[in-house]
């Protein structure tokens, strides 16, 4: 989308006489065209940026005070701590990552289809010599720039709230969004894979990822659920990035293999989301 400040921006740089070769632009796209992508979705998302940062700053403090204050309130009176620490400390990281992934589902789902279909955004990068490779790796990563920031402010409160003690518990941001990465690659290919939306969205949000909010290990250990019922949290990005997101803000104890599980099985997720995704974009842009 160009806005007035992006055509003056335009005009003000056509006219100081620094415009490259059009074959130094086209070389330029062609190297950094998922980068121009990031900052064409970076300028856009400008319009919705009040509302973004009070989504990003009312969300934690309402979840933090429910949660970690009164439910935790009435957990630590009965059960004394929980994994050894008070229950705000035991679920604030878990709200933390789980806040952000289920953040993932607004945003590469719909735009994704708006892109191919709706709004056809992704045809006018196309017209460039910009790959569609390109155009998924830049849509992803723009929108995991958002995560950054959006962890880094429930980080912050997580310090203010008392809940996050140990030193390295801002590893629980870079942890937060690897597991962003590892539900929304494979969401973003799943979306540009489908013509048409059948509520197949919304089937996602009630289906895969209340569950996971809910079965994951978010609000009590999953050592404590059935049997039968843990598998959910094995499969859950969110139970492995809770995990590591615990290790980083109170030091929750686990053996140095199953720590590499977590990692592995997140990276290993989000690769496999962004090589599928750039076969489904070229596939769908005529690459």
């Amino acid at each position: 989308m160009t806005d007035g400040s992006t055509v003056a921006d335009l005009g003000r740089f056509a006219a100081s006489g620094r415009v490259p070769e059009a074959e130094v632009l086209a070389r330029r796209a062609r190297r950094w065209g998922w980068w121009f992508f990031v900052e064409a979705w970076l300028r856009g998302a400008k319009a919705w940026a009040v509302s973004i940062l009070l989504y990003m700053v009312v969300t934690p403090l309402l979840y933090l005070t429910a949660l970690g204050l009164g439910l935790g309130a009435l957990v630590d009176r009965g059960a004394g701590s929980v994994d050894g620490v008070p229950y705000l400390v035991f679920v604030g990281p878990a709200l933390l990552v789980s806040t952000v992934v289920m953040s993932v589902g607004g945003e590469l789902t719909y735009p994704v289809m708006a892109g191919f279909k709706w709004q056809r955004l992704y045809y006018g990068p196309h017209a460039t010599p910009a790959t569609p490779e390109q155009i998924a790796v830049g849509q992803l990563v723009a929108v995991l720039v958002r995560f950054v920031v959006q962890a880094g402010v429930f980080w912050l409160l997580l310090v203010l709230f008392d809940a996050a003690p140990s030193g390295w518990s801002w590893l629980s941001v870079p942890a937060a969004v690897l597991t962003a990465a590892a539900f929304g690659a494979p969401l973003q290919a799943f979306a540009a894979s489908l013509e048409d939306e059948g509520y197949q969205f919304a089937f996602v949000q009630r289906f895969v990822i209340m569950p996971m909010f809910l079965f994951a290990g978010t609000f009590f250990p999953l050592s404590v659920m059935p049997v039968a019922l843990q598998w959910i949290g094995w499969v859950s990005p969110v139970w492995h990035g809770t995990q590591l997101a615990r290790q980083a803000t109170y030091g929750a104890s686990e053996p140095l293999w199953l720590t590499l599980v977590h990692v592995a099985v997140l990276a290993g997720l989000a690769l496999g989301g962004i090589l599928v995704g750039r076969r489904i974009y070229a596939r769908r842009l005529g690459s």
